[in-house]
C-alpha cells in the first residue's frame, strides 16, 4: 500500500495508532459486532468454550459465540486458578451467558472433562432452557485417551512407535536420511487434539512401513554410528519385527474410523450436530467389521 502511494508518503504518528486510528478500528469492529448480535436475539446462539496452556503454563480459556452468521472471539480469561472445580466453572460460564444475554443462548460447548462437565450440569440446573454439550472433537479424543491407558496391545505399540520417531527426529542426520527413502515425507503429523496425533503418526508409520524397513537394512544405516549403537539396533530391531507391524494394523482397525469422524467434526464445514450420531454408529460398525465382528477381538 505504501508502494502504491508513491513518494512523500508520511506515515501516521505513535500517537495517532495509538489513539485515533485505534479508536476508529475499535468503533468500526463495534458496529460489525451489532450485526451479530441481532443474529443472536433472531434465532439464538452457542457459546464456545476453547481452553488450552501457554508456553508459561498458565490455563486459559478462550469464549466465542456462533451462529448462522458465523463465530466471533468474545474474551480469553487466565483460568489458572478457576477452571479446578465445578462451582468455578459454573460461575465462569454463567458470566458468559450474562455478557451475551441469556434470552439469546441455546446451550454452551466445553470440553468434556470432569469439572467442565460438572460445571455445565450445574449450569443446566440454574437456566433450564438451554443446554450444555460436550465438544465432540475432545471426547472423541478422550477415547483415544482410552484405547492407549486402557489396551495393552496399544499401549505397547504406541510405546514402540513414539521410539521410532523419537529417535530418527532426535537426530538431524537421521532425519536426512529417512527423508531419502520416504521422498521427502516426515512421519510425524501434529494434529489439533492431542491424543489422536499418536494414532496419526501410527497411521503414516504404517505408510512408510516399505521405506523404513528398507532404510534399517540398508549398508548407510548399517555402518554409521547410530546403526552400530546400543539405541539404533534397539530401533532396528522394532522396525524389523513383523509382529509390531502387526499389532499397528490392529491399532489401525479400531482407530481409523473415528479418525474419519473426527476430521468431520474438527472442521467448519457444517454443523456437527445433524450427523455426529449417525457418522458415530457407523464408526462402530465399521470397527466390528474390522474384527470380523468377534468381540474378543
Amino acid at each position: 500500500m505504501i508502494g502504491r502511494y508513491g513518494v512523500g508518503y508520511k506515515p501516521p504518528t505513535y500517537h495517532d495508532i495509538r489513539e485515533k486510528l485505534l479508536k476508529q478500528v475499535v468503533d468500526k469492529t463495534d458496529i460489525e459486532l451489532e450485526e451479530y448480535n441481532d443474529e443472536w436475539k433472531r434465532t439464538g446462539c452457542t457459546i464456545m468454550s476453547n481452553g488450552w496452556t501457554d508456553k508459561k503454563r498458565r490455563s486459559i480459556c478462550n469464549f466465542l459465540v456462533n451462529s448462522r452468521k458465523g463465530t466471533v472471539f468474545l474474551y480469553s480469561l487466565d483460568t489458572s486458578d478457576i477452571s479446578k472445580t465445578a462451582n468455578k466453572v459454573l460461575k465462569m460460564l454463567d458470566d458468559a451467558v450474562e455478557f451475551v444475554g441469556e434470552e439469546s443462548v441455546l446451550q454452551v460447548v466445553t470440553n468434556n472433562a470432569a469439572n467442565f462437565k460438572a460445571g455445565g450440569e450445574l449450569l443446566m440446573q440454574k437456566r433450564e432452557h438451554f443446554y450444555w454439550t460436550p465438544c465432540a472433537a475432545h471426547c472423541i479424543d478422550l477415547i483415544f485417551e482410552d484405547f492407549e491407558k486402557q489396551l495393552k496391545v496399544h499401549q505397547t505399540t504406541i510405546k514402540k512407535g513414539r521410539r521410532i520417531t523419537t529417535y530418527i527426529y532426535g537426530r538431524s542426520m537421521l532425519i536426512t536420511i529417512l527423508k531419502k527413502f520416504t521422498n521427502g515425507r516426515d512421519l510425524i503429523r501434529p494434529r489439533m487434539t492431542r491424543f489422536a496425533t499418536t494414532y496419526f503418526t501410527l497411521a503414516c508409520l504404517y505408510e512408510m512401513k516399505t521405506s523404513l524397513m528398507t532404510m534399517f537394512n540398508f549398508e548407510e544405516w548399517k555402518t554409521n554410528k547410530f546403526g552400530t549403537s546400543q539405541e539404533g539396533r534397539k530401533v532396528q530391531n522394532v522396525v524389523l519385527d513383523s509382529r509390531f507391524w502387526k499389532n499397528v494394523s490392529i491399532c489401525l482397525k479400531v482407530a481409523a474410523p473415528l479418525i474419519v469422524v473426527l476430521r468431520l467434526v474438527d472442521s467448519d464445514v457444517k454443523p456437527t450436530m445433524g450427523f455426529i450420531y449417525e457418522e458415530m454408529d457407523c464408526a462402530k460398525e465399521k470397527i466390528k467389521n474390522n474384527f470380523n465382528n468377534i468381540k474378543k477381538r
